[in-house]
């Protein structure tokens, strides 16, 4: 497979998106680093603490949190710059589009085969609203070419 087929996003961009995506995934976990940092002030020692399960449980969801904002903000980006879409009605339109691709079925199952509470569901389908089509209108507005010439 040659890498000239994925088109190139900003690497700025990337960082940013990465950032963007991250702090909302953080937003979204903070009731297990909560249950965390608790575990930790009850350990006798530093060396106890950080072979519990529950550090190694944050740790693995802070870094594939990490990865996975990362991977998403370059989609995102590379979607942006392959579909040409310089406005942010077309990117509220495009983030939309990934939503209902990848989130939507999801928060349909869980409404009305699963009959899950709304509000629980909500606070889901919020964030990766944000996720979504808060990032594809933050990249927008950052820019995602790197040459904005081509």
């Amino acid at each position: 497979m040659s890498l000239h087929y994925l088109p190139p996003v900003r690497p700025s961009a990337i960082a940013l998106g990465t950032v963007f995506n991250h702090g909302i995934e953080l937003a979204v976990l903070t009731p297990l680093f909560g249950q965390t940092y608790q575990r930790a002030k009850q350990a006798n020692t530093k060396e106890e603490f950080l072979q519990s399960k529950e550090a190694s449980g944050a740790a693995v969801a802070w870094g594939t949190s990490l990865v996975g904002s990362a991977l998403q903000a370059y989609g995102v980006g590379a979607l942006i710059n392959a579909t040409g879409t310089l406005s942010y009605k077309g990117a509220a339109y495009l983030g939309a589009l990934v939503f209902a691709a990848t989130s939507a079925p999801t928060y349909l199952a869980q409404l009305f085969t699963e009959k899950r509470p709304v509000d629980t569901v909500a606070v889901g389908a919020t964030s990766k609203i944000l996720e979504t089509v808060g990032l594809s209108l933050f990249l927008t507005w950052w820019g995602t070419r790197t040459n904005p010439f081509d």
